[in-house]
């Protein structure tokens, strides 16, 4: 880990900087909306904006990058994310509209960022010491976001303090990233594998891939506006959206370990059921700020090792060969249940609906969900023994196709180097 970081230092910290701004605005919005008096589903559409974009950057962002290369493309995205988080306070662009297009606007830039960035990084990395390097790269962007939410207190979020911090912590970030690291070849990737016959190798990856974007979505973009609607304070608000990174930060590996030893299956419905009813005692948050934080930091341990379980559990009913076609398709499928996390959610938390409680209902009801057809799944076809599955790899749902097919090349060499140890054997 230490010679990974020596050498990709400046790719780690501008990274951390550009999460420091993305986190801000995030979070920021949320609490300034209601500030603004924008109503839950107004901010729905704007927080659906980002993950709309994001998705349509994973589409295109390639595709620039072949064209002007990766250090114009990052340069140039880079500096618009910059340009339109200065523009948020301005009171011609406050309004629901102008701050959906902007968040549309962040969300693409971020993703041809990120496609840039881990090209960087993958190409900066060795057989050796890949695995390190993607995984210092999730400890950064989530310590990158956790920070974040302690710099709003940097500033009234009703003025502009907050928004030029988040923008000039965007546009230093440029800095360590293209004074330091040399252009990567020529950008490539697979092919995604049509999405019917992705169900059909793997009905409960799709499926709970599409759920967890809605659960991952309805976190990072609406625990701000829940947590205003529930009357926190700045500082409260910023520790309990901070807490569900850090839970995720914690339990990540302990239970990709436990996934390497028992049915996935029995662990992916384990894992929905304690989320689920973690949120479902978040509903009692309101009234004692201790259990809102506890509900916190079990749905953020939860869900993105439920994103890395499905992804295991999805490779062990396809071949080598297929696995990074496979990530493409699922990073689709979680972008589509990512638009419509806060679309649903919004809608729920509307004051003739359920209010803020909406928030941890819809949290509830689709980490259920999962726990329910990974029971369902596992009366229709027989589990693979324990010993014949493939190993985890612990990755995010903020991931591109890049790094997600960095991670599946990693599953790949690690099966590979146990074959070849048995037929030593």
């Amino acid at each position: 880990m230490i010679q990974v970081l020596s050498s990709a230092w400046p790719l780690m910290l501008g990274m951390m900087l550009l999460m420091l701004g993305n986190g801000i605005q995030s979070t920021l919005l949320g609490v300034r909306g209601g500030i603004e008096g924008f109503t839950t589903l107004e901010m729905s559409f704007v927080m659906s904006g980002y993950f709309l974009g994001f998705l349509g950057g994973s589409r295109l962002a390639p595709e620039m990058i072949r064209r002007v290369g990766h250090v114009r493309v990052f340069a140039a995205l880079a500096s618009l994310i910059s340009a339109v988080m200065v523009l948020y306070p301005y009171p011609i662009f406050t309004n629901p509209i102008s701050w959906t297009i902007g968040r549309c606007i962040v969300g693409f830039c971020f993703s041809g960022v990120y496609v840039t960035a881990e090209s960087w990084l993958n190409n900066q990395s060795t057989n050796e010491n890949r695995g390190q390097a993607l995984s210092l790269y999730m400890i950064v962007q989530t310590l990158g976001i956790v920070s974040a939410q302690g710099a709003l207190l940097l500033g009234d979020p009703a003025g502009f303090e907050v928004f030029i911090i988040a923008s000039v912590l965007v546009s230093i970030s440029f800095a360590p990233i293209l004074l330091s690291v040399t252009p990567t070849p020529a950008y490539q990737t697979s092919k995604p594998m049509t999405l019917r016959r992705l169900f059909e190798c793997s009905p409960l990856g799709c499926v709970g891939i599409f759920l967890l974007g809605g659960v991952y979505s309805g976190l990072f973009g609406m625990s701000a506006v829940y947590g205003a609607g529930i009357g926190l304070t700045l500082a409260q608000i910023s520790t309990f959206v901070a807490t569900f990174y850090i839970g995720a930060m914690f339990l990540q590996y302990p239970i990709g370990w436990l996934s390497d030893r028992m049915d996935r299956r029995v662990l992916i419905l384990v894992t929905g059921l304690i989320g689920g009813g973690a949120a479902i005692i978040g509903l009692w948050g309101d009234d004692a700020y201790a259990i809102l934080l506890g509900a916190a930091f079990l749905v953020g341990g939860m869900t993105n090792p439920l994103y890395s379980l499905l992804l295991a559990h999805t490779n062990d009913h396809i071949e080598y060969e297929d696995m990074p076609a496979a990530s493409g398709g699922l990073i689709f499928i979680n972008g589509c249940g990512a638009i419509a996390g806060p679309l649903v959610t919004g809608w729920l938390m509307g004051p003739r609906i359920f209010g803020p409680d909406g928030f941890f209902l819809f949290l509830a009801t689709l980490l259920m969900a999962v726990a329910v057809y990974a029971a369902y799944r596992s009366t229709k076809r027989p589990s693979i023994a324990v010993e014949d599955t493939g190993a985890y790899a612990a990755v995010a749902p903020t991931l591109t196709s890049v790094a997600m097919e960095v991670a599946q090349e990693m599953v790949i060499e690690a099966e590979q180097d146990d074959s070849d140890t048995e037929a030593a054997a």
